[in-house]
């Protein structure tokens, strides 16, 4: 080779691709957010441990804060190591921008906080996970923000009764929990843009790989990100993220943090930044004003976890309609509420959305009541007994004396939760040991 050839192909080199749109979901699953390491070329984005960021200049540090400039300012704020995390949740879910928080339950209130007010009101379907109608019922009425349910998403009169011109968002879950009683998201955008407000939905359950809700209608996606997207059950985050599409200045409702001018003289995050004034503005003025910031390790955790999203769903989805299938068969068992099984009064909807998987959390409630239900889970030894969901392991838990024993008998009845009823989330274990597991807990 000569001195010429050996030049020509050194110039040649390819730089590493940083821009992911238009990559395949796994690809961007493990890419989407990274940034290159100008300084040692580490392949793995750096924790980024600090509080603080240095301004180049007096006047460097005024843009950042009157937004002229995208700086870094504050940890509490905006931390290098979320923002790979963000990116990449923004692109999984077809997004313009993400926020990531230190948990959950810290992103549904900022998701809403940011679009309601004191006085002001939301309407939700009834059935969603009760650590988020304890929420409601609880802190946001605290706030002064109240919260109403349609507990029949295909009535369309009960949703123009419980809207009213003091609602300012519709709140759902893709895959609820712990029922598995999916929600067309199809016809609640339908109903959402019908009277002019965002819809918001928890997409934790089924997480992007099963769903995208912006490609549905819906406006602004939050994670427990706690779950499937981090997989690993080792640290707590959430994410909200923005869809860009839901005109806010155009809305006949009032959306002041989003489109009243910032300071005097100064446009509204509306007028300036148009596809991403819902995260711009839940960003600067609830997350940064109320603080529930994400550490930059529970930060690198999310991202890496996120890696793996596919690959994981994969093994959970088999897992769970196998596992679904087994208990349906069982003696011990009179009910699953999975909706991939047939006969399952949203098996159609199951079949459109998400191809008869839907999801990997669903519900058994097995023969004997409270009594069957204590046998069962003190008989497992693979399955963990234990609260959350969506991690590599299989969990189980009795809903009616541990997430939702704060509800009333009626409240409980109306939703479903019953004595014998138990949650599972199922993990990426080989399926004969849970199977195995199951049916000697069932069998005692």
């Amino acid at each position: 080779m000569t001195a010429e050839s050996t030049t020509d192909t050194e110039t040649s080199v390819c730089r590493p691709e940083y821009d992911w749109d238009g990559y395949g979901f796994d690809t961007r699953q493990v890419h989407a957010g990274e940034y290159e390491d100008l300084t040692s070329g580490a392949r793995i984005a750096p924790i980024a441990m600090t509080a603080g960021y240095r301004f180049d200049s007096f006047d460097d540090a005024s843009s950042r804060f009157s937004g002229e400039s995208d700086g870094l300012i504050y940890s509490r704020q905006r931390n290098p190591s979320g923002a790979v995390a963000e990116r990449r949740i923004a692109s999984l879910e077809g997004g313009t921008e993400a926020i990531v928080v230190a948990s959950g339950q810290a992103a549904i209130t900022a998701a809403l906080l940011s679009i309601a007010q004191a006085g002001e009101r939301i309407v939700s379907t009834a059935s969603i996970y009760s650590g988020t109608r304890i929420l409601f019922g609880r802190s946001f009425r605290r706030f002064g923000v109240s919260v109403d349910y349609v507990w029949d998403e295909f009535d369309d009169d009960e949703w123009d009764r419980v809207i009213t011109p003091d609602t300012k968002a519709i709140f759902s879950e893709t895959i609820p929990n712990p029922k598995n009683d999916i929600v067309d998201i199809d016809r609640v955008a339908a109903v959402a843009r019908r009277h002019g407000i965002p819809f918001v939905v928890d997409n934790t359950i089924a997480s992007p790989y099963l769903i995208r809700p912006f490609e549905h209608g819906v406006d602004v996606v939050v994670h427990s990100s706690t779950k499937f997207l981090s997989g690993h059950g080792a640290a707590i985050s959430g994410a909200i993220v923005d869809g860009g599409s839901f005109d806010w200045a155009g809305s006949s409702r009032s959306y002041p943090l989003i489109t009243q001018p910032v300071g005097p003289g100064r446009p509204s995050i509306a007028d300036r930044f148009p596809t991403t004034a819902y995260a711009r503005a839940t960003r600067e003025a609830v997350v940064n004003d109320i603080g529930p910031a994400l550490s930059p390790f529970n930060s690198f955790l999310l991202h890496q976890g996120i890696e793996t999203l596919s690959l994981r769903m994969e093994r959970h989805l088999d897992n769970s309609v196998a596992v679904a299938r087994f208990l349906a068969d069982h003696p011990g068992v009179e009910s699953v509420d999975y909706a991939g099984l047939p006969g399952n009064p949203a098996y159609d909807l199951a079949q459109r959305l998400y191809g008869g998987r839907s999801g990997s959390v669903f519900s058994v409630t097995v023969r004997g009541g409270e009594d069957g239900a204590r046998r069962f889970l003190d008989g497992l030894r693979v399955i963990s007994r234990m609260t959350n969901i969506g991690d590599t392991r299989s969990m189980a838990l009795h809903p009616a004396t541990t997430t939702h024993t704060s509800f009333d008998a009626d409240l409980r009845e109306r939703l479903g939760i019953t004595p014998g009823l138990i949650r599972l989330s199922i993990g990426i274990e080989d399926i004969a040991d849970l199977t195995a597991d199951l049916d000697a807990a069932l069998c005692r």
